[in-house]
C-alpha cells in the first residue's frame, strides 16, 4: 500500500499524491533546497529532534509557505513561469513537508506525547493549506501566467493545479470558501483521530497453553510463551493474526482472534467515520458535485462516481463464476470433516483454504516458511530491485531515526546518488499496524533527492528467532518496495508539485501490484530464498507446487476486495442520512462473501482506507488490471531481462506526474488497458487443471 495519510487539503494532496507529503531534511533551511548528491542533505532525522524541535521545524515550514505567497501576491507586472510557478511551486514543497513530516511521526513515533504533538500539527498545517487552495488571488495568479513558450510539461502543471483549485471551490464566492475551509480542517481532524484510534488499539485474546496453538508453526509457537499469568497472549498485531487464521487447527481460537481483530477501534472510529461520511458529503455538496464518490473521482483515471459503479459491475461479472468454483473446493474441504455441511463461517475461510492446497495441491504454505527469514528476505527484496531496475543500494551505518530499529539506505544510479530510503519493518505499540510506503522528500532535479519510508510490521529476527515470514508477507514487502522504487525514480522533474508519485491517485498501485509477480518466479526465488538451517535453496519443485497452489483463490482474493471496493463507494455514495454502517457491511458480505459472518462484528471501525482513499479504494483492483495488463510485455521465462525493465522504467516510472497515468499505460502498452488478460489470470488455475485432464 502507498501511504494513505491524510491531505491538509484536495489541491495538495493531489501535488504530493493523495495525501503523501514531502518531508525535507532538518538540517535544509526552508529557503534552500539541498544540492542532489552533496553532503547539504543528511538522512531528514538527523538533528534527532524532541518535540519542541519539532514544532519549530513545522512552523518554519509554514512560515515559508506564507513568505512564497507574499512573493506571489506582490507581482505587479505580467504574470510569468518565473515569478508566479515558482514561488508557488515552493510553497506546495513546504506544505507537503510539514504534512508528511506531522503524519509520519503520528504513525511511527514511539512516544506517545511526540504523536500526540504531531496529530495536533497536522490540523495546523491542514489550516495553512486549506487557505491557499481557497485562495482566490493565487489562483487567478496561475491563470494568468503566460505558458505560450512553456514546455509541455510545465503546461500540464499548471492545467492539473487549476483544475484542483476548481474542486477545491476557490471559484465559490467568499462565504462558501469559509465555509469549505472549516469543513476541510474538521476532515483532518476525523482523518487523524480515526487512524490513531486503530493504530492505538492493540487488542489481544489468551489461550490457556501452547496445546491451543496445534496447527501453527512451531517457529511461531515457541515465539508465544505464556507470560506470568501463566496464560498465552495473541494480539491484533499482523505477524500474530494471520498465521492463527491460516493454520489454527482451534476453531474457537480463530473466531474468537478475527472478531478481537475486526473490532479494533469499535465503538469509537463507528462516530469519526459519519462524521467524515457528512463532512465530504456537505464539501462535495459546495462544490457541486451530488455524491462525495463522484466529486472525488473528478481529477483521476476513472473520472466519475458512475465509472466506479460500472467498473465494480465488470469485476464481478468476470470473478463471480470462478469464485463458486473455487468455493465450491472450500465447502468439499470442510465437509470432509462435517458431512453434509451447508456453509463456511468466516473464520473457517483462510483455514479451509489452506487445507484445500494441502489436499488439491499438495502444497503446505508453512513448508515454505523456512526458507524465508526476514533478514534474508529484505536482502532478496534488495537484490531483486536492484537486478530489475539496474540500481545499487548501499546501508548508511549509524544514521540517528525516531527507533533503534530503522535502517537508513542510500540508492545510486551508475554510481550516482539518486535518493534514500528507510526500513522500519516491525511491530510496536503504538505504531501504524498495516504496511506502507510513506515518502518524506520528493525529488526536484538538480536541487533535492527523493527519500522515503517503508513502514510495516514482520517479524523481527532475534538470536533466538530467525524471523520466519509468511510467503504473503514476503509478497508484500516487494510490493511496498516496489512504492518506494516508483517514488524515487520518478523524483528527478523540474517541479516538485509533478514529482514523484503525483500522477493521477487511482493509479498508485499499479506498478507496485505488477511487482508482486517477480515473487512468483522461481528464477527469482532461487536467487535469495534458502532454509535458515541449511542454507539449502528452496527447491524449484517446492516452488512450482506454490505457485499451482497460490493460482487458486485468485477470484475469491478478487471478490473479497470487490466487497471492500463496493463498501467505500456505497458508504460515499449516497446522502448521509441514509448510510448505515452495518445494515451496509451486512448487505456487502451477503453480495460479495459467500462465507457466513459471525456476528458482532465491526470491520469498518479499522478499515483504515474509509480515511485516506474514501471512496476510491476501487483503485487496487483498478490498478490490478492494470498490473496484470503490463505483465504481457515481460517475458516470465526471465523476468531480470533488462531491455522491457528498462523501457518500463523510463516509459512509466521516471515520467511521474508530468503526464497524465492514462498516458503512461497507453504508452508502455501500445493501446489503453483492458480486462482480458486479468480474466485470464483469475481462471489460470481451472485453465491448467482443464488442459491436464483432457490430456
Amino acid at each position: 500500500m502507498f501511504g494513505s495519510r491524510m491531505a491538509p487539503s484536495r489541491l495538495t494532496s493531489t501535488i504530493v499524491a493523495i495525501s503523501f507529503g514531502l518531508i525535507v531534511s532538518l538540517f535544509i533551511p526552508s529557503g534552500s533546497p539541498a544540492q542532489a548528491g552533496s553532503q547539504v542533505q543528511p538522512p531528514f532525522w538527523s538533528s534527532k529532534p524532541d518535540v519542541a524541535a519539532f514544532e519549530r521545524i513545522e512552523n518554519e515550514r509554514l512560515a515559508a509557505v506564507q513568505k512564497s505567497v507574499e512573493q506571489i501576491t506582490s507581482v505587479t507586472g505580467p504574470r510569468t513561469v518565473e515569478n508566479t510557478l515558482v514561488p508557488y511551486d515552493e510553497a506546495q514543497r513546504q506544505i507537503g513537508s510539514a504534512a508528511s513530516l506531522a503524519g509520519l511521526m503520528q504513525q511511527v513515533h514511539p512516544d506517545a506525547t511526540f504523536r500526540d504533538s504531531a496529530t495536533a500539527m497536522t490540523s495546523k498545517v491542514s489550516s495553512v493549506s486549506t487557505a491557499l487552495s481557497l485562495n482566490r488571488g493565487i489562483y487567478d495568479a496561475l491563470k494568468g501566467i503566460d505558458l505560450s513558450k512553456a514546455d509541455g510539461v510545465t503546461r500540464y502543471y499548471v492545467e492539473r493545479q487549476l483544475l484542483e483549485y476548481h474542486l477545491a471551490g476557490v471559484d465559490k464566492d467568499e462565504a462558501t470558501r469559509s465555509k469549505l475551509k472549516q469543513l476541510q480542517e474538521r476532515l483532518i481532524d476525523l482523518q487523524s483521530n480515526f487512524d490513531r484510534n486503530i493504530s492505538d488499539d492493540i487488542r489481544a485474546v489468551t489461550v490457556d497453553s501452547a496445546a491451543e496453538l496445534d496447527g501453527l508453526p512451531q517457529d511461531y509457537i515457541a515465539a508465544h510463551k505464556p507470560d506470568a499469568d501463566g496464560k498465552i497472549h495473541i494480539t491484533t498485531t499482523y505477524p500474530d493474526v494471520f498465521p492463527v487464521l491460516t493454520f489454527a487447527k482451534n476453531d474457537e481460537l480463530r473466531k474468537k482472534l478475527l472478531v478481537t481483530f475486526n473490532n479494533r477501534a469499535y465503538p469509537k472510529n463507528e462516530e469519526v467515520l459519519m462524521d467524515m461520511v457528512r463532512t465530504r458529503a456537505e464539501i462535495a455538496g459546495l462544490i457541486g458535485y451530488s455524491s462525495w464518490a463522484d466529486y472525488n473521482a473528478a481529477d483521476t483515471m476513472i473520472r466519475s462516481g458512475a465509472n466506479i459503479g460500472s467498473f465494480i459491475q465488470d469485476v464481478d461479472g468476470s470473478a463471480r463464476t470462478m469464485a463458486a468454483k473455487e468455493f465450491a473446493l472450500i465447502l468439499a474441504e470442510k465437509q470432509k470433516t462435517h458431512a453434509g455441511a451447508k456453509e463456511v463461517e468466516d473464520y473457517e475461510g483462510g483455514f479451509l483454504r489452506e487445507a484445500v492446497r494441502r489436499s488439491n495441491f499438495n502444497f503446505d504454505s508453512s513448508t515454505v516458511r523456512p526458507y524465508f527469514p526476514y533478514p534474508r528476505v529484505k536482502q532478496g527484496v534488495l537484490d531483486v530491485a536492484s537486478k530489475v531496475f539496474q540500481l545499487r543500494f548501499q546501508p548508511e551505518p549509524n544514521v540517528p531515526a525516531w527507533d533503534p530499529s530503522v535502517e537508513t539506505w542510500d540508492v545510486y544510479d551508475s554510481g550516482k546518488m539518486i535518493g534514500r530510503f528507510y526500513l522500519d519493518m516491525h511491530p510496536r505499540a503504538g505504531k501504524y499496524s498495516h504496511a506502507e510506503m510513506s515518502p518524506v522528500l520528493t525529488g526536484i532535479r538538480d536541487k533535492q533527492l527523493p527519500e522515503a519510508v517503508l513502514v510495516c510490521n514482520f517479524p523481527a529476527p532475534t538470536a533466538a528467532d530467525p524471523g520466519l515470514m509468511d510467503y504473503n508477507d514476503v509478497v508484500v514487502f516487494l510490493h511496498e518496495f516496489g512504492h518506494l522504487m516508483h517514488w524515487i525514480l520518478a523524483g528527478k522533474q523540474q517541479w516538485a508539485g509533478i514529482s514523484g508519485l503525483s500522477m493521477e491517485g487511482d493509479f498508485i498501485e499499479a506498478p507496485s501490484q505488477m511487482l508482486e509477480e517477480w515473487m512468483h518466479s522461481p528464477q527469482v526465488l532461487a536467487t535469495f530464498a534458502r532454509h535458515y538451517k541449511t542454507d539449502q535453496p528452496i527447491p524449484a519443485e517446492l516452488v512450482k507446487k506454490m505457485n499451482r497452489a497460490a493460482a487458486f483463490g485468485r477470484a475469491s482474493w478478487v471478490m473479497a476486495q470487490l466487497g471492500y471496493t463496493a463498501a467505500s463507494y456505497e458508504i460515499y455514495n449516497q446522502k448521509p442520512e441514509a448510510v448505515k454502517l452495518d445494515a451496509i457491511a451486512d448487505e456487502i458480505h451477503k453480495k460479495y462473501s459467500p462465507v457466513k459472518i459471525t456476528p458482532g462484528q465491526h470491520e469498518y471501525a479499522s478499515f483504515g482506507h474509509l480515511a485516506g482513499y474514501s471512496s476510491a479504494y476501487y483503485t487496487y483492483l483498478w490498478d490490478k488490471v492494470i498490473a496484470i495488463d503490463f505483465m504481457t510485455q515481460f517475458n516470465r521465462g526471465d523476468l531480470f531481462a533488462e531491455a522491457p525493465a528498462a523501457r518500463y522504467r523510463h516509459t512509466v516510472l521516471e515520467p511521474g506526474g508530468s503526464t497524465s497515468a492514462n498516458v503512461l499505460v497507453k504508452n508502455f502498452l501500445g493501446r489503453p488497458q483492458n480486462m482480458d488478460s486479468f480474466r485470464a489470470w483469475m481462471g489460470e488455475e481451472f485453465e491448467a487443471a482443464s488442459a491436464a485432464s483432457a490430456k
